[in-house]
């Protein structure tokens, strides 16, 4: 797994153009002294926010989403585009948004603490969510398909293989999901 060290943004090539994604943890909500303009201002939830991008779609749209849970910043795995919708992890939630509006599509909290990033596995069609207490696997639109807990945080290793979604956790446990029920399977 790529080390958890953070970029403070990444750049993503989609069919709708260049698409930024930037670390905003200064950035505070109704202020007109932030460092970036975006926009539209989305608070994920009423919390404490603890995470905070800024996306930037080749200067068609920008927002910026807000979320607590735990601190999550911009990495290779924060966002995927799949069919013209852009899937970025933001603190404990997965967003959705259409590529070619920035509108918001949904927005689900999917892990307990923190999503440390968003997958598609083509082969199967799975949109997956790398939680730190949980691995989900979620529908284009939105709903849990299922989840799947471990014995610690799923905080050493994430891949998706042909026979299923490996995770290794903080004792060093390798766990392998199936990708249509959530349903542990022998490791390989």
């Amino acid at each position: 797994m790529e080390s958890l060290l953070l970029r403070r943004s990444i750049v993503l090539e989609t069919r709708e153009g260049q698409v930024e994604i930037v670390d905003e943890p200064t950035y505070s909500f109704g202020s007109a002294d932030n460092l970036r303009k975006y926009g539209t201002e989305i608070r994920l939830d009423n919390a404490h926010l603890n995470s905070v991008h800024g996306v930037r779609a080749d200067g068609k749209w920008s927002a910026v989403f807000g979320a607590s849970g735990g601190c999550s910043g911009v990495h290779q795995h924060s966002a995927i585009e799949v069919d013209r919708h852009l899937y970025l992890a933001v603190g404990d939630q997965v967003v959705c948004l259409d590529l070619a509006t920035g509108s918001r599509e949904w927005s689900r909290r999917v892990d307990p603490a923190t999503c440390f990033g968003v997958y598609w596995d083509c082969a199967h069609e799975a949109l997956i969510s790398h939680g730190e207490l949980q691995i989900s696997r979620l529908s284009l639109t939105g709903e849990e398909i299922w989840s799947a807990t471990g014995a610690d945080t799923f905080s050493e290793g994430f891949r998706c293989l042909a026979s299923g979604i490996e995770v290794i956790d903080f004792n060093q446990s390798v766990y392998l999901f199936d990708y249509r029920s959530g349903a542990r399977l022998a490791s390989p």
